[in-house]
């Protein structure tokens, strides 16, 4: 019975990450042919602002993950309807500030990089945040039941229409609005998709109730989340800031071009992982055994494909893309490289939050965090430590920084992420424990 148990929790698992890997999949196709395009109607310059736009909203959208969607997840089944009506109305109250927030750091923002013309399409990207409340609960009640086929055809819908509206900016010739504009137009399309693909309907007025319950749970997965996002997004913050924005328009090609579609498996897996853990954790063995399921089914997908991907990078980015483009070709290796420690670190994670221990992992990535950011001053001020830029020129190219950057990112997840892995699984699951 365990064994027939064991099989169908495994076999959930991996439709879950089917579905979602093949909505990935459309849509990183679709970034790839949105890529090409844009790649040849925009300067490395709007590259450049789009990256600085795309940042500031991601951003944003990382202070909303407060632990709502999490303890949804995990909450037992006679309280998830109080807690579904209570994480309504805070939903609400979390992306309307979000919102005033952004609008008003635009203008700090555009001083910073210098770039006034960035002002109106930092604020104009926020108004999905005014959308989205509207179904968030439905969304994650769906998840919570591991019909994620829904999402994925969801977010597959989407992602086609807001590829198509971008692909056109950028041919019309509209710049840094073709990175803003799609995500807004197409905000409503889940909104109503999950609205009706859920049974759940508002019945309270606005309460407070719960919400000490679910801060108090989500503290821990906020700062999780705001250090990830600080670190995806840091290499851009310092190139745009000490190297300059047409760099920064490279090494955002290049982050874009060399991740591609391995992010498609990376996210799928990260979508599919807790709620998985979570229907399995009333029995420690079938626990154990679906979260070693999941490193085993990370190791067969994301690594040869990786690979592969890194591996034909001087084939294919100079005729997909444009010649103009061939200098970000190491760029686009080294970065594709750093994707294979980093869902195994997800995974780890997730189990931390699954066993109800999402301290631990707010403290990993405080010190994280902290070794990444000298990682990267160092190689954006690698000649300061004496180090001839005349030599690096010579070897490196005339972008010789955001290579730097670019080794930077690789060496430290290729060093730290497989040792927390190590730790985190040990320490959920140590060798003397009995089963």
């Amino acid at each position: 019975m365990i064994t027939v148990i064991k099989k169908k929790l495994s076999s959930q698992f991996i439709r879950n990450v089917g579905w979602l890997s093949i909505s990935e999949i459309i849509y990183r196709a679709l970034r790839l042919g949105l890529v090409v395009i844009i790649a040849r109607f925009l300067t490395s310059y709007d590259y450049g602002l789009g990256a600085i736009v795309m940042t500031v909203r991601e951003f944003s959208i990382t202070f909303a993950d407060i632990g709502i969607g999490a303890k949804i997840i995990q909450a037992e089944e006679e309280e998830l309807e109080d807690l579904c009506h209570s994480a309504y109305w805070l939903n609400w109250v979390v992306f309307s500030s979000l919102f005033v927030i952004q609008s008003i750091a635009a203008f700090p923002i555009a001083w910073f990089y210098k770039s006034p013309s960035i002002i109106l399409p930092i604020i104009v990207s926020g108004f999905a945040y005014l959308v989205w409340p509207l179904s968030i609960i439905q969304k994650t009640l769906i998840q919570r039941e591991n019909r994620l086929k829904v999402i994925a055809i969801t977010e597959s819908s989407q992602n086609i229409i807001g590829s198509i509206l971008t692909a056109i900016f950028a041919v019309l010739g509209m710049g840094v609005w073709s990175f803003v504009l799609p995500a807004v137009l197409t905000s409503p399309i889940e909104t109503i998709v999950y609205y009706k693909a859920h049974f759940w309907r508002l019945n309270t007025r606005f309460t407070t109730k719960n919400w000490d319950k679910i801060l108090k749970f989500g503290h821990n997965i906020l700062g999780v989340s705001l250090l990830r996002t600080l670190r995806n997004n840091l290499d851009y913050l310092l190139v745009g800031r000490f190297v300059g924005i047409h760099e920064l328009g490279i090494y955002f090609f290049g982050f874009n071009a060399g991740l591609g579609i391995s992010l498609s498996f990376i996210n799928a897996i990260n979508s599919a992982i807790l709620p998985h853990l979570c229907a399995a954790r009333s029995e420690w063995s079938k626990f154990k055994s679906s979260y070693l399921s999941s490193l085993k089914t990370i190791t067969l997908t994301i690594v040869p494909f990786v690979l592969l991907q890194a591996s034909l990078a001087h084939f294919y980015v100079p005729v997909v893309f444009g010649h103009k483009w061939e200098s970000a070709i190491p760029v686009v290796i080294l970065i594709c490289l750093s994707a294979i420690p980093r869902p195994f670190a997800d995974a780890a994670s997730q189990l931390l939050v699954a066993v109800g221990k999402p301290h631990l992992d707010l403290r990993w990535n405080i010190i994280f965090t902290v070794v990444f950011t000298m990682a990267i001053l160092i190689g954006v001020h690698l000649q300061d430590f004496g180090v001839s830029t005349s030599f690096l020129s010579a070897h490196l190219g005339v972008h010789w920084q955001i290579i730097v950057v670019a080794i930077s990112v690789l060496l430290v997840h290729f060093i730290c992420l497989p040792l927390f892995t190590l730790w985190a699984t040990r320490h959920v699951f140590p060798k003397n424990h009995k089963m």
